[in-house]
């Protein structure tokens, strides 16, 4: 069992997706995408950032979130926008839950955040002027968080 889950909805930039697959590969940690992504993962260069991690990487793909939750079945599943009023370190993460993202255009939809509340977190952006962070970075930044309250990177 795994204790969280990376669900990217459309990707658009293969170079995150493999950067996100490198992420998802040092952390043992299944990545999802769900929809259609405007790439294909043989592309050479979701290849060429995931560099030489593929092999490790447990990678799904399902039609729609709707299916990824039926078949998945996460305790809780987390929306992260920029559009969020809640800060992602302040957010009760558990195991098997699964940390949610958009692709990089158009997000998740204001439909999915309007339907979830409560469970869309947002990691604040301190300069007016930056509309948003990269993908990759969000992820990581999530992923850690996570990681950290459910203590899975801890060393004796």
């Amino acid at each position: 069992m795994t204790p969280l889950d990376i669900v990217l909805v459309e990707p658009q930039i293969p170079q995150n997706t493999g950067s996100i697959a490198r992420t998802a590969a040092a952390c043992k940690t299944p990545l999802h995408i769900v929809g259609k992504a405007a790439f294909e993962i043989s592309d050479k260069t979701v290849r060429r950032a995931g560099l030489d991690y593929w092999p490790f990487v447990e990678l799904h793909h399902h039609q729609d979130l709707e299916t990824y939750i039926d078949k998945v079945k996460p305790h809780k599943f987390w929306l992260f926008s920029k559009f969020g009023t809640k800060i992602y370190y302040k957010a009760d993460f558990h195991e098997k839950d699964a940390l949610i993202f958009g692709g990089e255009v158009k997000g998740l939809g204001k439909e999915l955040l309007e339907k979830y509340p409560e469970q869309v977190l947002k990691i604040p952006i301190q300069c007016c002027g930056v509309r948003s962070l990269n993908l990759s970075n969000a992820v990581s930044i999530a992923l850690y968080e996570a990681r950290r309250q459910l203590k899975l990177d801890e060393v004796d």
